[in-house]
């Protein structure tokens, strides 16, 4: 149970990676187009639409899931004291990756890539003001 519950959050992780990485892929190259640096509010609206694009399949993988464990979880057959015992971990482990993946993983990433905006912000910022001195 936990092999699985760990694979789907791997994988939730990953794609909202993936598509969290495209969707700056894509605002970076609309700036290097027009030749200007990305902004920290240009990142989180790409943010923003790296992670909506996510959220829907998220949360139906997840609600799949957990619907699938409720009969396992409250069932009453033979058996079912110890597969109750498995699928509450199950449930409430695939609830906290989707509270994972869904804000912790846009947030780290917000924060990862605004870090090196801000960098590059300042150095633009200080290459001007020695072009100006000369």
């Amino acid at each position: 149970g936990f092999i699985a519950l760990a694979g789907v959050a791997v994988e939730i992780g990953v794609i909202m990676l993936v598509y969290l990485n495209q969707s700056y892929v894509k605002m970076t190259d609309d700036f290097k187009q027009k030749h200007e640096l990305p902004t920290i509010e240009s990142l989180r609206l790409a943010v923003l639409n790296g992670a909506g694009m996510r959220v829907r399949p998220i949360m139906m993988t997840a609600a799949t899931i957990v619907f699938g464990l409720l009969p396992i979880l409250y069932g009453t057959g033979t058996g079912s004291e110890v597969m109750s015992r498995i699928a509450a971990p199950m449930v409430g482990g695939m609830i906290s990756a989707v509270l994972l993946t869904l804000l912790i993983v846009p947030a780290t990433y917000y924060l990862w890539r605004s870090n090196g905006i801000r960098k590059n912000l300042k150095l633009r910022s200080s290459e001007l003001k020695t072009e100006g001195i000369k």
